[in-house]
């Protein structure tokens, strides 16, 4: 086999036609072998080495199950579809990642920058840049088979990793706590809204049938079941109407439970009228006596309602399993996850090795090209291109 130098002062006559071979490249890298093995041994060492001068990293790990809501119509809807049911599966998302996109909500971050002072630890000047960092140094992942969603959190301290990870359960526990995520925490806040409005109201319709006095008259002439009646219907053709209001959120107009509650509805509303006309005739001092009567009786039927509706909301909050459950909790890590210095010598021993092959293949190439005199006129404009001519 010709080396390098004997294969380019060869006459082009007696150089092999078919170019470079593979025997030509065994021999090439054969003649290097010092170089390409102690090479890579010694930049693998020297990395080895460097690597000690890293900071390790220390990741801690908790795992949750998030709360299990029922399904709601729209779902039900959709399962009803049988096969049809999967064109659609992409844009349908599930309670998990729902609150994994909460756990990356600015809300949450800002608190657990705030709490850890990362602005200090990350020696970050912006809060945004704290925050992208923060997202670097923390994975969330949704388990698509279990349903199991997973924080992994990185510090270069191991205690601090661990409690990162646990105060994002924390967190998104407040945040779901605050918002109205399920149709029954739905419900239960617009109860509660109802509650304390209609309780403002009824202190003050009670203050003012009290600041009126005792009319006997205006009781001969409305008596005290007629009042009654028409705070009962008045409640009745509210509560219908919140119903109505409820409904329509989930269902269509044209739907039948819709058009029963708009038929029923509309028969509240008119008895209110008949009512309301019959008594236009009363004296006027008797009217402001039983007006105030009929609007405190009004307000507590109203009150009464919605109180009860808002325990019942509260109730079904409870069996949607609104409570996370942690299955594993972040502990202290007791060994480092980076750097992975092993994995980081032999990965540069490789690559330099891969390099300097590549480079003493090239420069055996170029040595046969520019030693055919039908390259002399390129390589002499080459090296006139690189400034050496």
């Amino acid at each position: 086999m010709q080396t390098i130098d004997t294969y380019a002062a060869a006459p082009v006559g007696e150089r092999d036609d078919e170019g470079l071979g593979l025997l030509d490249i065994a021999a090439t890298l054969a003649e290097r072998w010092k170089l390409l093995v102690g090479a890579p041994v010694v930049i693998g060492a020297a990395t080895l080495g460097l690597s000690f001068l890293i900071p390790p990293t220390y990741t801690a790990k908790t795992t949750f199950l998030p709360p299990q809501q029922q399904q709601n119509s729209a779902a039900s809807a959709l399962a009803s579809l049988g096969a049809l049911a999967g064109l659609a599966g992409g844009a349908v998302k599930t309670p998990g990642d729902q609150y994994v996109a909460l756990m990356q909500s600015v809300n949450v971050e800002d608190q657990i920058v705030e709490r850890f002072k990362l602005m200090e630890r990350y020696k970050s000047k912006y809060r945004f840049t704290a925050r992208r960092q923060l997202e670097d140094n923390v994975r969330i992942n949704l388990g698509k088979k279990d349903g199991l969603i997973t924080v992994e959190a990185d510090d270069k301290d191991p205690q601090t990793a661990a409690d990162i990870a646990n105060q994002y359960v924390a967190e998104l526990r407040r945040l779901s706590s605050e918002l109205a995520l399920t149709e029954a925490q739905q419900r239960r806040a617009f109860f509660e809204s109802e509650v304390a409005r209609t309780k403002t109201k009824l202190a003050a319709a009670q203050q003012a049938l009290q600041s009126g006095g005792f009319n006997a008259s205006a009781l001969k002439t409305e008596p005290k079941a007629a009042a009654d009646n028409f705070a009962r219907i008045k409640a009745e053709a509210t509560s219908a109407e919140v119903k109505l209001q409820t409904m329509r959120r989930t269902l269509t107009d044209t739907s039948s439970e819709v058009q029963q509650q708009v038929t029923l509805l509309a028969a509240l509303q008119s008895q209110l009228s008949r009512l309301e006309q019959s008594s236009a005739s009363d004296r006027k001092e008797d009217a402001d006596y039983i007006g105030r009567y009929r609007e405190f009786k009004y307000q507590e039927a109203l009150y009464e309602l919605f109180s009860k509706q808002y325990e019942a909301a509260r109730m079904d909050e409870s069996r949607d399993g609104a409570l996370l459950q942690v299955v594993d909790v972040a502990t202290r890590p007791e060994y480092k996850s980076r750097p992975k210095r092993a994995f980081m010598a032999i990965g540069a021993a490789l690559v330099s090795g891969v390099l300097l092959s590549i480079f003493v293949l090239g420069r055996f190439v170029w040595h046969q090209a520019k030693a055919m005199p039908a390259n002399a006129d390129k390589v002499k404009r080459l090296r006139r291109a690189v400034g050496r001519g």
